[in-house]
């Protein structure tokens, strides 16, 4: 799997564009936003979520993974771990 350097600025954007896309609003995304509490996730929802999530960041996720995303500070940690980081 090819890595590339990416910035805390552009990982959480990145990762908040792609909540966007799966329909979350601007006002509910924040790190401590829950999946399934906050967000109101559904079996679609991680679905669409999962696509753009592996596009964007061009990696591939698991299901046991996905599976340990309870809110969204666990992705950006998930996503910092798989790629290169810069803190740039």
């Amino acid at each position: 799997m090819e890595t590339e350097t990416v910035t805390e600025k552009s990982l959480r954007r990145n990762l908040y564009r792609v909540l966007r896309k799966t329909g979350v609003t601007r006002e509910n995304i924040c790190l401590t936003a829950s999946f399934y509490e906050d967000l109101n996730f559904d079996n679609i929802d991680w679905t669409i979520f999962t696509h753009y999530l592996e596009g964007i960041f061009n990696i591939k996720v698991n299901d046991d993974e996905l599976n340990s995303f309870a809110n969204v500070n666990d992705t950006l940690l998930y996503l910092r771990g798989e790629l290169v980081y810069s803190t740039n």
